[in-house]
């Protein structure tokens, strides 16, 4: 087998899906059994989905998400500091979708089985760590080694080849936000196809819809999620991290943000099941190869879930690993020409995200003037707030003009 891969998320598929286009040999080890459609809503940014319509999926894209049209800020009282069209309303020759995780990764999944067989992904088989081009395997017949020319580690902010290259790294890193997140049946927002960010460092939302309207209810599936930040000392049951949550942990602190255009806490008591999680990411490393073995997606660049970055990166790491497999053979040429392509941008993505990326304009907007205005310009200028969001695009890779230029990674399907 020529290239192993660990983990069958996102990332991991994404991959599959490269490798069998350009038609290198490869196989996926995952460490559930069963791949279910976990998760909740993310947003894939043009960069990304132009990487998956060259996959020749973007009929399959159209039926899951929503594209995109629209990013807006918000103070706590539900008045407006900067909206800015995005995907195709923005100008790029691709839209952004918002999507369920899980139907994403089970779009993925299905088309891969698909396209290069069910042996392609091989589940019940957790990735424990490497030895030369060996991949060492723990399943539940026993420990399992596969040897391999490249072995490319996608198992998540956890990997386990991560922390054999970085033993001493220890967990990851909690700056003290917690999200909560759920997804609630009702009528769309704004325009319908709206993503909003409103509050500040201390608290905000984000809410978007992942579905189109119920021709028949007019309600869409919204996601959200509620985020406060504590004093990162009080550990907030480290133990528990990812589980449900109860509603009487963070409601409160959002019981008065009924806007004109959205109700924050009727939103919020919809949901049928909410989730608690902490905003954790990994300081940046100075390399993610050791000769036939990389890092890709969060386990080598794990980030803040700010700007709408974290899938869409992981989806163009695969694709970049692709193309250069495809330039150098799949060789250790092949892994450095991906880190030194991908690494210092996401390196300096997630420091940052930790200063909130995109979204520090809320707080500037808190601290002159708590969040009460009638003129946004009295407070920062137009100018300023686009020169802010275009410098992220920038650093993020999907600034409008340049991502229109830049050639294909590797093309279409």
């Amino acid at each position: 087998m020529t290239v192993l891969i660990a983990g069958a998320g996102i990332a991991g598929l994404t991959l599959g899906l490269t490798l069998h286009q350009i038609g290198v040999p490869f196989r996926i080890f995952e460490a559930v059994r069963q791949l279910k459609p976990m998760g909740v809503g993310i947003n894939l940014q043009p960069n990304a989905v132009r990487e998956l319509m060259d996959l020749g999926l973007t009929d399959q894209l159209t039926g899951i998400g929503v594209s995109t049209q629209s990013l807006g800020f918000y103070s706590k009282f539900g008045h407006e500091i900067w909206t800015e069209p995005r995907g195709t309303a923005a100008g790029y020759r691709w839209p952004q979708f918002s999507v369920h995780r899980g139907q994403l990764q089970m779009l993925l999944y299905e088309t891969l089985v698909a396209r290069a067989g069910q042996a392609s992904v091989v589940t019940g088989h957790r990735a424990t760590g490497f030895s030369g081009g060996s991949l060492h395997l723990e399943t539940t017949n026993g420990p399992r080694e596969m040897g391999a020319a490249l072995i490319v580690a996608a198992d998540g902010i956890h990997s386990a080849v991560r922390r054999q290259m970085y033993p001493e790294e220890g967990s990851p890193v909690w700056g003290g936000a917690i999200l909560w997140r759920g997804t609630t049946r009702a009528a769309p927002f704004l325009g319908g196809a709206d993503m909003i960010l409103a509050g500040h460092d201390s608290q905000r939302l984000v809410a978007y819809p992942i579905t189109p309207p119920d021709p028949a209810t007019g309600q869409a599936t919204i996601n959200w999620i509620a985020e406060r930040r504590i004093d990162p000392t009080r550990g907030w049951r480290k133990e528990d991290w990812n589980r449900r949550a109860e509603l009487d942990d963070f409601l409160p602190a959002f019981e008065t943000w009924i806007f004109d255009w959205l109700d924050v806490p009727a939103l919020i008591r919809g949901a049928g099941a909410v989730y608690e999680y902490p905003m954790v990411d990994r300081d940046p490393v100075d390399e993610w190869t050791s000769g036939p073995v990389t890092l890709m997606g969060d386990a080598a660049h794990p980030t803040y879930p700010v700007g709408s970055n974290g899938a869409s990166q992981a989806i163009v790491d695969a694709r970049v690993v692709g193309a250069q497999i495809k330039h150098h053979g799949p060789t250790e040429d092949a892994l450095q020409a991906y880190e030194e392509i991908v690494r210092p941008r996401t390196s300096a993505v997630t420091l940052a995200n930790r200063g909130a990326g995109p979204d520090a304009i809320l707080q500037l907007v808190e601290d002159r003037s708590g969040g009460r205005f009638d003129d946004i310009e009295t407070i920062i200028s137009r100018a300023d707030l686009a020169a802010h969001s275009a410098k992220y695009k920038s650093l993020a890779g999907f600034d409008v003009d340049a991502l229109n230029a830049q050639p294909p990674l590797i093309g279409p399907v």
